[in-house]
């Protein structure tokens, strides 16, 4: 099992860099509880992160879950946030809950075509002409953060509708599901927005809870997927302590978003589930922001006693 041996918790050179461009939420939208939370006996606490904003600019939205302590970290907790490609390890449980309902076959063969064909295609561009199966899509969605297997997968399922659908079905009501690869991770108002807190609870649901709607088999190969991608290894990953796990999904703006969201488990004892939501400026590098993601990730686990 793949496991992280470092830790870069020092922020080299990070200057201020002034407040993201994203819109700011609305009382309506601060408002916002994520319902898969309320009944949830841990007691969300403060986690102020207001100087690591001041010193580098932007929005960062924070939560994490310490499943062993019963203890709740937010910063910016119930504001939306953009959530990119983050959302790739939602469409994939979803597929799997299709698999297991019958519905959908890990073997079925899809035609990749030239018309499917957007940036980032690193699964489904050497596959056009040919077919890749639904497990294929998935990993390559999860793994490599493929855009047109993304789509093909929403295209497969049912259309956005029924992506939504998925939400609902988990307990989030919140979560919105708005427009395809790319267009998606393009700041609109609320569009295709998640809340830290909420996107918390939907990683528990899906990968902690003992009732969770995945199959053993489905969580297996969701979380392989999660912990096999070599994506973001400067952002949670390197803000976990030495010999800890981490299954992970990344997600890029190109005008500052830096996201990752997944299950930090430690070498022994319960896992910290965790959603980091870095809305930077548009000035700075993705170096930089990555090294603010995982310093969010440094500052939250020792804050929980994980340092």
């Amino acid at each position: 099992m793949t496991t992280v041996t470092d830790r870069r918790s020092v922020l080299t050179g990070l200057g201020a860099i002034g407040v993201v461009g994203c819109s700011q939420p609305s009382a309506e939208t601060a408002a916002v509880k994520p319902s898969a939370w309320a009944s949830d006996p841990a007691v969300i606490e403060a986690l102020d992160l207001s100087a690591l904003e001041t010193a580098n600019g932007g929005r960062i939205g924070f939560a994490a879950l310490d499943t062993a302590a019963g203890r709740t970290l937010a910063s910016r907790g119930v504001e939306r946030f953009v959530y990119c490609s983050t959302f790739k390890m939602y469409l994939a449980a979803a597929t799997l809950l299709r698999v297991q309902a019958g519905q959908e076959r890990l073997d079925r063969a899809v035609p990749i075509t030239r018309a499917d064909m957007l940036n980032h295609a690193p699964t489904t561009e050497p596959a056009v002409g040919s077919t890749l199966t639904i497990e294929q899509l998935m990993q390559g969605t999860v793994e490599l953060s493929d855009n047109p297997a993304a789509n093909i997968l929403i295209r497969e399922m049912g259309g956005l509708d029924a992506l939504r659908a998925f939400y609902r079905g988990i307990g989030d009501d919140s979560t919105r599901v708005d427009r395809l690869e790319p267009e998606m991770n393009r700041l609109d108002g609320d569009k295709d927005t998640i809340t830290p807190l909420q996107s918390v609870a939907n990683i528990r649901r899906l990968l902690v809870d003992a009732d969770t709607p995945l199959s053993p088999a489905s969580k297996a190969l969701l979380t392989r997927w999660m912990i096999d991608t070599p994506t973001g290894p400067n952002r949670i990953k390197a803000g976990v302590p030495a010999g800890w796990t981490v299954a992970h999904k990344t997600g890029t703006g190109g005008y500052g978003p830096t996201n990752d969201i997944g299950v930090l488990t430690p070498p022994s004892g319960e896992p910290v589930v965790i959603a980091v939501y870095y809305h930077a400026d548009r000035a700075s590098s993705s170096e930089q922001n990555e090294a603010v993601v995982a310093e969010a990730t440094r500052l939250a686990l020792k804050a929980l006693g994980h340092d």
